[in-house]
Order: C-alpha cells, then sequence, then structure tokens
C-alpha cells in the first residue's frame, strides 16, 4: 500500500504544545518528488596544431550549409551539433602558446608575467561540487612538460592524467578494506599538514613585501583548492565503486600511435560517463612532434603545418586530421549508444572539439576552428560570425555552463551568451 502523503499542516504535539513542521519530502506529491534534473555533462577537447579551415568551415551560414570533408564524417549526428566560424578569444595571442588557454581565455599566454585564471572545466567540477567521485578527469595525450589546459581558480595547472588503464583502476577497482583504511589515513594526514603549513605561512606573512604577500596569497587559494578536494575524496573513500562496463584496457606506448591512444582514451572517458563518475571531462591532444601512425603519413605534424600550400603536406596533414574527426564521430556514436532513464548519453552530454589557432600555417589565434555536438542544445547548424572582427568563444562557454545548469553570466571576456544556440 503506497505511503500516505502528509499535509502541510501536519504538527508534532506533545505536553501541550504543537509545533508546525517545515517543508519535508513527505509532504510533496509523490511525482514531485521523483521528478530529478536529468544530469548534464561536458567534454571539452583540444587538438594543440590547428585545423585545415578550408575542410572544415562551412561556405554556407545557418542550417542548409553544404558538408565539408570533416563535417562530412560526421554526417550521422548532423542535426546535433553547431559549427562555428569567426570566433576566436579576446586578446589570447602567443601562436602555440595559445593552447594554455583555450580552456581559461586568460589574456596573452606567451607572456612572461601570464597567470592562468581559471578554466572552463575547473569552473564547472568547483560549481558542481562532490556531486560525482570525480570533480573532473583532466586528461592528456602525448604531452610534452608542462602542457596543459585545465587550472584552478588559484591559477596553478591541473596535472593531466596519461593512463587510460590508471583512470581505469581509479573509476572502478575497489581496495581492500585495510587499503581503504589507509587512504582515509592518508587523507587527514594530508589535511592535518595542510592546517600546519598554512598557520606557519599566516606567521611569516606579517615580515613579508608586498610582492612577497601577493605570492603568499596564491600560495593560500592553492592550499584552500586542495582542501576542499581532500575532503570530497574522504566523503567518497567509503562508498562502492561502480561495476565497470568493460574489462580494463591496456596502455599504449608508442606515442607514433596517436589515432589509438585517443581513441583508447575515449573509450574510458565514455565509461566514466555512463557510470556517472564524473561529468566533467578535458582532453589535451598534443600532435607537435608526432609522425601518427596513419597510411600515407610520412611527416611530423608540425612541419606538416608548415605546409606553405604544398599539396603533398596538405594531403598528409589532411589524413592525420581526417583521422582524428572519425576518433571524434566514433566517441559520438558510442554516446548517442548509452541509454539512461529513456534518453541516451550524447543528448546529455555536450562536447566541445577545437583548436587555439585558426590557422597553423600562419600561427594565427583569431577564427579558431570549433564545433560542439550534443548535450540537448536546439543547434543551428553553422554560427557565422565576422571573421576579422571576431564574436567572443567565451559567451559560447557561458552557455555551456548554463547548460550544466550553472546560472553564470559572465566567464572570462564573455559579453553574454552565444548569439543564435538555444538550450
Amino acid at each position: 500500500m503506497p505511503k500516505q502523503v502528509l499535509s502541510r499542516r501536519t504538527f508534532l504535539r506533545g505536553a501541550g504544545v504543537a509545533i508546525a513542521l517545515p517543508t519535508l519530502e513527505a509532504m510533496l506529491p509523490r511525482v514531485a518528488r521523483a521528478a530529478t534534473p536529468a544530469p548534464r555533462r561536458m567534454v571539452a577537447i583540444q587538438t594543440n596544431m590547428g585545423i585545415l579551415p578550408q575542410h572544415f568551415f562551412p561556405k554556407e551560414a545557418g542550417q542548409d550549409y553544404a558538408l565539408t570533408p570533416y563535417l562530412e564524417i560526421l554526417k550521422a549526428h548532423r542535426s546535433k551539433f553547431t559549427v562555428f566560424s569567426g570566433v576566436s578569444h579576446p586578446d589570447v595571442d602567443g601562436a602555440h602558446e595559445a593552447e594554455r588557454a583555450f580552456l581559461s581565455a586568460t589574456p596573452h599566454p606567451g607572456s612572461s608575467a601570464f597567470k592562468s585564471t581559471i578554466s572552463l572545466d575547473q569552473l564547472a567540477a568547483e560549481r558542481l561540487g562532490a556531486i560525482t567521485r570525480f570533480g573532473s578527469f583532466t586528461l592528456a595525450i602525448n604531452a610534452e612538460g608542462n602542457q596543459g589546459m585545465s587550472f584552478s581558480r588559484s591559477g596553478v595547472k591541473v596535472p593531466p592524467e596519461r593512463s587510460p588503464a590508471a583512470l581505469y583502476r581509479k573509476m572502478f577497482l575497489q581496495g581492500k578494506t585495510t587499503e581503504v583504511e589507509d587512504r582515509l589515513a592518508d587523507l587527514q594526514r594530508g589535511r592535518s599538514l595542510l592546517d600546519f603549513v598554512s598557520d606557519r605561512a599566516k606567521t611569516l606573512n606579517k615580515d613579508l613585501s608586498p610582492a612577497d604577500r601577493r605570492r603568499m596569497d596564491q600560495y593560500f587559494s592553492a592550499v584552500r583548492d586542495l582542501e576542499v578536494q581532500l575532503q570530497q575524496a574522504q566523503e567518497w573513500e567509503r562508498k562502492p565503486k561502480p561495476k565497470a562496463p568493460a574489462p580494463e584496457p591496456a596502455d599504449i606506448a608508442e606515442s607514433k600511435k596517436l589515432i589509438e591512444r585517443v581513441r583508447l582514451m575515449l573509450d574510458v572517458v565514455k565509461m566514466g560517463l555512463e557510470t556517472d563518475s564524473t561529468r566533467v571531462v578535458s582532453l589535451f591532444i598534443n600532435t607537435f612532434s608526432v609522425v601518427p601512425e596513419v597510411p600515407g603519413v610520412k611527416e611530423e605534424t608540425h612541419s606538416l603545418t608548415h605546409h606553405g600550400n604544398r599539396p603533398e603536406s596538405l594531403d598528409q596533414l589532411f589524413r592525420i586530421e581526417s583521422a582524428l574527426f572519425k576518433t571524434l564521430g566514433g566517441f559520438l556514436d558510442s554516446l548517442a549508444g548509452v541509454k539512461e532513464e529513456g534518453d541516451n548519453l550524447f543528448d546529455r552530454t555536450m562536447v566541445l572539439y577545437g583548436t587555439p589557432m585558426g590557422s597553423a600555417n600562419s600561427h594565427a589565434n583569431t577564427n579558431l576552428p570549433v564545433l560542439l555536438a550534443g548535450g540537448g542544445f536546439k543547434h543551428a547548424g553553422h554560427l557565422a560570425f565576422d571573421v576579422k572582427k571576431n564574436y567572443p568563444l567565451p559567451n559560447l562557454y557561458v552557455s555551456m555552463l548554463n547548460r550544466m545548469g550553472l546560472p553564470l553570466d559572465k566567464f572570462a571576456s564573455s559579453t553574454g551568451t552565444m548569439r543564435g544556440l538555444e538550450g
């Protein structure tokens, strides 16, 4: 027999006293209690060496554009993606250095005084909180040195995970009871250590110059970021991990197997989204110095981007980029194939795919090739803005944050939401 819905006028009575109750779930209609917002997810992918514009940008604006060679690869999802032209990050320059600012839109990344602001993925993870076991997955393929595009609120680069197998184990392999307790003890010791160094740093701060105090403020911000992460990790540690949808993958060591490495990482990303292990993912793909194992390709990507319109170089670059778009198409297919409460994962997951250089041949950081797929948007086909006086790409980031259920009206140098794109 179904439980009775409590009256909104229910009181607790005793010893002649009546106390009115606050609004409780039990006072709400059963249908209303069951209605919860559908989870929204975000995946941001950067390839850092540009995309040949002649094979990406349609000539026509709107819904009725003719498919270009790269978009032809994604034609199965045509109604569920929007292509953007004439967009860029205001004041983000520096040619290759712009890769650092792709998700943050922080001006002048090539400057010696550059300090990043928070990136799109980390802001989303921060605002969503501990709703999932992992606030975000920060991932990289073939990243070298300090490469990456994800930054915390304090401007600290978030180290990327490079191993699909390690990511899989974090998500699905449950430690023994003793291992869990050891992990909790480590987390607690970490928090205690942070408390200690914070107290010592505050004492030291009194005798520092204004410049050093600013540096210490940055340090305190980083400590606070870490404290929040430790707290969230501690709360999730005893909760059982989800059942893995597939066996553990084997990492691919060879950097030349770029396409296979990207495909493998995206396979594990799909598992993470499918099991709601995270709702925020960033993937940085470095193609700079590798000769990808793609038929017909004999030179490294960086040298090919300086093609000078040589047909043989353009052909090789086209082969590499086509293979990457096929991998993107396979990822979108896999999301569309996962059902979730009468919906599918693709309609609940927005996938941003783009590059920080509009033309790698000229090192231009304007007219960026950018595509947004899925996420339940009312997609607009081709949104064409002025290729000379670009429209701010951060406006798209505001729209993405809003679609995640985060009511923000500003991100970096945005001037509003993305004009022409409806949720």
